[in-house]
């Protein structure tokens, strides 16, 4: 399957230019998987620890506007994240498609709380840590969004559950980019999975998304990374070279 990584603007107007040439590309690329970043269709939020509820609430808005465009990737399936709000808001990983919408995967759970990234602040965690794959097409998904590609004793969980795919939408500094990488290098080798992220970019209030996302193969190599010159890649994921890491070293050794 072919599967198309990103990095976006959070500007309104860069965004709008950003999208449809991602649409171009994906349906040039006739791929049938995109993820898109942590939150995409708003300006960040968490830049700020003064805590307004309209805000998020248009924040949902947007979103929900935003997914009826989805179709325009000519994609199978999206995934990505979103914010939410049932009475308590959330940031919720979903896997979309043309039959069904979004449809729910996965709560985030780890929430950083400090300048320019006050998240626990703006919005609850999950109730409990829950880390279950989802499906996403032919393949099995495990998302880690953001902040949980830290917390690697899931990756673990997800090579047991069968991944052929962990995804970790993002939005994340470019000082830190080269060890956002390092993450996804080992999560990809936990897991026995590819490991796909796409991120903002572009300036942010105080700092500068990093760009670079990434697409690994399930021994820890860099397949792709994303660039200002080439902002979306696609990469052939090839579901039985999952299935086989699963069996090597070091995902057969038991607890």
């Amino acid at each position: 399957m072919k599967a198309t990584i990103c990095q976006l603007p959070d500007d309104p107007a860069a965004l709008e230019t950003a999208f449809a040439a991602l649409c171009d590309h994906a349906r040039a690329h006739t791929v049938d998987l995109v993820l898109l970043p942590e939150m995409p269709f708003h300006p960040w939020l968490a830049a700020t620890d003064a805590v307004d509820p309209a805000r998020w609430q248009a924040a949902v808005d947007a979103h929900d506007e935003w997914l009826p465009r989805l179709a325009n990737l000519g994609a199978a399936v999206v995934l990505g994240s979103r914010p939410t709000n049932d009475g308590t808001p959330h940031n919720d990983g979903f896997v979309w498609t043309a039959a069904s919408g979004a449809t729910f995967a996965h709560r985030k759970y780890y929430l950083p709380d400090e300048p320019g990234f006050w998240e626990a602040t703006w919005y609850r965690r999950a109730e409990t840590p829950a880390f279950q794959v989802a499906q996403a097409g032919q393949a099995k998904v495990g998302f880690m969004i953001c902040t949980d590609l830290w917390f690697t004793e899931h990756a673990r969980s997800y090579a047991r559950q069968g991944a052929h795919i962990v995804v970790n939408p993002r939005a994340t500094e470019l000082r830190s980019a080269d060890k956002w990488v390092a993450g996804g290098r080992a999560a990809a080798v936990m897991a026995g999975a590819y490991c796909l992220s796409s991120n903002r970019t572009g300036p942010a209030d105080g700092f500068t998304w990093g760009g670079h996302g990434w697409a690994i193969d399930p021994d820890g190599e860099v397949l792709a990374l994303t660039s200002d010159s080439e902002p979306f890649v696609t990469v052939e994921i090839v579901l039985a070279v999952a299935d086989a890491a699963k069996v090597e070293y070091p995902r057969y050794v038991r607890e």
